[in-house]
């Protein structure tokens, strides 16, 4: 009878991370369009071709002057329209009319905010403040200069990037391919969730939410449909996995049962082969990890709680890894203060869902509850998880806890 050898659930991480740079694997590059780059990892550095802003512009609607000529008494001598360059050149004793965003004309060096002036019917401005030399004017290039690394390589594109690119003028960019997944769930009581189940029959959820997980987190997933408990299937979905995947995932199959497959199948796909089978985890205690030829191979529980949970933790870092991502989605967080007593396995790092809710003062109090791993509806009703690390056998009432919030 195989057993698990149990390993700490950061230190099977770490062994799967290793094995993946030192494989030195990467994903293709794809030109696609900046509008539509939304969460995709840049492959290339971007360096500005112009200066933004390219002209000088007021920050405010007012009157564009020399600093030195406040306060005093001014000369209106024009008015800039938006999207015009001034041809007018702003000398001491004078003041030229700017809209926000406006082309601060030729030797005016400060704005005076409109609040601050008063316009007479002759046109003269006057005003008591003292402006100081750049107040309020966005000069050229304050925000990037032409020929500086605007975006660099690695960069998940989030709006305020790609709004930055086409400031720019850059409507297409050199992004990571999304790595393609493959997903294989087994099991002989699986039916697609499309069809009508029968005594002892369970629907096939597990492979559409990690689909959904992996396309959340910049992955293609492929699915492979319901593999029979049968050695030769296995065999059959690896091979064909290894030539079309980037990622392989197996849902269930990889516990030690007489059924389950995944690590012998696993051993038999490439080098380095498994790295750690078995972690110290609730939910989600007979996780495998490997990197078969450069290749991230998981074994996930076949429970949908401890398959989406060990999916958050250990398969979505690694799509952001694959794409070369430096600012990968960080999990939301919130504090909270425990309404009750929980316990924990001492050898576990135990992730424990909790409900949310604010008491009278405004604070956030986390109800845990015990839920049963394949009952998917338990992380439904959940906000979020507190772990219970390896060592820690009890979470007081009224302990201060941090909860990894669901997305």
């Amino acid at each position: 009878m195989r057993t698990l050898i149990l390993l700490p659930p950061a230190e099977a991480l770490a062994r799967l991370n290793a094995a993946l740079e030192s494989s030195g694997c990467a994903l293709g590059v794809e030109r696609i369009p900046t509008a539509h780059a939304i969460n995709r990892v840049l492959a290339e550095a971007v360096r500005a071709p112009v200066d933004v802003p390219e002209f000088p512009r007021s920050a405010v609607d007012g009157f564009a002057l020399q600093a030195a000529s406040t306060p005093g008494e001014l000369r209106l001598i024009g008015e800039v329209r938006m999207g015009e360059i001034s041809a007018l050149v702003v000398h001491a004793g004078e003041a030229v009319r700017v809209p926000t965003g406006g082309h601060v004309p030729e030797g005016a060096d400060a704005v005076l905010m409109q609040e601050h002036a008063q316009i007479d019917a002759r046109g003269v401005v006057r005003t008591s403040v003292q402006l100081k030399p750049g107040d309020n004017v966005i000069q050229r290039a304050e925000d990037v200069r032409a020929g500086d690394v605007a975006v660099p390589a690695g960069r998940r594109l989030r709006e305020q990037e790609i709004a930055g690119l086409l400031a720019l003028g850059i409507t297409e960019v050199a992004v990571r391919r999304k790595p393609r997944v493959a997903l294989i769930a087994s099991g002989d009581e699986l039916v697609p969730a499309d069809q009508p189940i029968q005594r002892g029959q369970v629907r096939n959820i597990n492979a559409p939410m990690l689909a959904a997980l992996v396309a959340r987190n910049g992955g293609e997933p492929i699915d492979y449909g319901i593999l029979p408990d049968d050695r030769a299937a296995f065999e059959r979905a690896a091979t064909r996995a290894m030539l079309e995947a980037d990622a392989i995932v197996f849902i269930a199959g990889s516990s030690v049962g007489e059924r389950d497959f995944v690590a012998e199948t696993v051993a038999r796909m490439g080098a380095p082969g498994v790295l750690a089978h078995g972690i110290h985890f609730r939910p989600g205690k007979p996780t495998l990890f490997a990197v078969c030829d450069g290749k991230p191979v998981f074994g996930l529980p076949g429970n949908p709680i401890s398959a989406l949970v060990t999916g958050m933790l250990f398969l979505a870092p690694t799509l952001w890894r694959l794409q070369g991502a430096h600012n990968p989605p960080e999990p939301a967080y919130a504090h909270a203060r425990l309404a009750h007593t929980v316990h924990s396995p001492r050898d576990l790092e135990h992730w424990i869902p909790v409900v949310l809710a604010r008491d009278r003062e405004g604070r956030w109090i986390a109800t845990p509850f015990t839920v049963k791993s394949n009952l998917i509806f338990g992380l439904v009703r959940a906000h979020g998880l507190v772990c219970a690390p390896i060592g820690i056998e009890t979470l007081h009432a009224d302990q201060e806890v941090t909860v990894r919030l669901f997305a």
